[in-house]
């Protein structure tokens, strides 16, 4: 087989099934079987065998704009998605005229691998960007059977769609913005089917109001959901636990640690119905967080995670950020309420030799963000504990004074990154003393209305 005789099949098959008196439904419905047999054929031209590639068809369902008409899995691992058109609406979402349509690509267009087709067209777009030049057929797939023609650039637009894989992100801000568009595909995903009506959504959410947050409504579970989600399968991969296996081994894994985001993936994985109606996102989460390589990311920084939410927001919903002001507290101000707490509990009125490391002392912060305010008290500790007992007592100490730390966040976002970056430090981190460590401050300048900066135990011995 060649591509000329790949085409003409494709037109004689189109052809047949458009033009039948008996067809019913949408004309991209009648597109389905051909295109089925079309992606298989350009697939083994392609060098890939043809049982590699199954392409997942869904149910047409006008009312669902996140539900592409295939999900496209080469060797069982997802690599992409199709969205079929009637013929000659075109294959450039970006000049659709018709609201569900054009309200379908603003969904879709968060997807990092998107074919489009009119029959007669054919587009690939990767993160709302067109990847390769939109490919016409020669003659007309409604009237041209097997005389349909296609020049060489459909079966290279075929290969790339075909050879895509995750590229993993090289730092903390590609990250960010790579689980933002996939988290933001996710909340739209929820909220589109508790508006179709789901049973299993409906459920999920009434599950969620009684474990969890009970005055959430439909909107604030979608965006709490998603987000929970998301930065699960974020500390999963921060764990290195692998997303291949399931939801079912993260939910278990992040349990031991994390009762909440637990709880929220064990709600997704008690009824496979669940995944089932958010397979669109769930599935490409999953895939493109699978590769993410934490310690390549990180490179044993544990304040990669710093700005991470900010980011994360930016690129999600900036005006979420605004309303729960999602901002950084500067350092500096960090740096100095640590050591007021701690001078004052060395003070006479409370007598506290070791001030905040002290043993008696328990922390409690109520809005704890990212958790900065957590630890600049961890890091003011490794200083206290280093000079009076040495650098050996430093790790049983911190591991104690994480029992006395209370920390509160209304945000899940804020609240997994604290998490991960409390993790990171207490695995990662050496708890070297300002004695020892050489000043660094790392951007700052302001941003928006927090200033950015590096916080440690450098810059809370300095204001001590």
């Amino acid at each position: 087989m060649d591509l000329s005789s790949a085409i003409a099949d494709f037109g004689a098959s189109a052809k047949a099934k458009l033009s039948n008196v008996s067809a019913s439904g949408q004309a991209e419905d009648q597109l389905r079987t051909p295109f089925n047999n079309l992606i298989e054929d350009l697939a083994e031209l392609s060098s890939i065998p043809r049982a590699a590639v199954v392409a997942v068809g869904e149910s047409s369902l006008s009312d669902l704009k996140i539900r592409p008409d295939y999900a496209v899995t080469v060797h069982s691992a997802l690599v992409g998605h199709v969205e079929l058109k009637a013929p000659d609406k075109g294959a450039d979402p970006k000049k659709f005229k018709d609201p569900h349509d054009k309200g379908q690509w603003e969904k879709l267009r968060l997807l990092p691998n998107l074919m489009y087709s009119d029959g007669n067209h054919f587009s690939l777009w990767r993160d709302g960007e067109m990847a390769l030049p939109i490919v016409r057929l020669v003659g007309d797939i409604e009237t041209s059977g097997n005389k349909l023609e296609a020049p060489p650039q459909l079966l290279a637009l075929f290969e790339t769609f075909l050879s895509w894989e995750p590229i993993p992100p090289k730092s903390a801000k590609d990250l960010a913005k790579v689980s933002a568009r996939l988290c933001r595909l996710l909340r739209d995903e929820v909220t589109e089917q508790l508006a179709s009506g789901s049973q299993a959504l409906t459920s999920l959410a009434a599950d969620w109001r009684r474990l969890l947050f009970p005055e959430a409504t439909d909107d604030k579970f979608a965006d709490g959901y998603a987000q929970a989600v998301t930065f699960g399968l974020l500390m999963a991969r921060a764990k290195g636990i692998p997303l291949s296996d399931g939801f079912d081994k993260v939910a278990q894994e992040l349990g031991h640690t994390s009762t909440l985001i637990g709880a929220a993936l064990r709600l997704l994985t008690d009824d496979a119905v669940n995944q089932a109606s958010l397979k669109t996102s769930l599935q490409t989460l999953t895939r493109v967080l699978d590769v993410v390589d934490w310690p390549a990311i990180s490179k044993g920084d544990p304040e990669a995670w710093l700005y991470f939410y900010e980011d994360f927001l930016e690129v999600y919903d900036n005006k979420l950020r605004k309303l729960t002001g999602s901002y950084y507290t500067p350092p500096e101000v960090v740096g100095a309420m640590v050591c007021l707490v701690d001078e004052e509990l060395r003070s006479p009125r409370f007598g506290l030799h070791a001030g905040v490391a002290s043993p008696a002392v328990t922390l409690a912060d109520p809005a704890t963000g990212t958790g900065t305010f957590l630890l600049g008290i961890l890091r003011k500790i490794a200083e206290t504990v280093e000079a009076d007992e040495g650098a050996g007592a430093v790790k049983g100490a911190i591991n104690d004074a994480i029992k006395r730390l209370i920390a509160f966040e209304m945000q899940l976002g804020p609240f997994a990154v604290a998490q991960l970056r409390l993790l990171a430090e207490v695995v990662g981190a050496d708890w070297r003393s300002a004695h020892n460590a050489t000043p660094h401050v790392r951007d700052q300048h302001p941003r928006r209305s927090g200033g950015r900066g590096r916080l440690d135990s450098r810059h809370v011995g300095a204001h001590c």
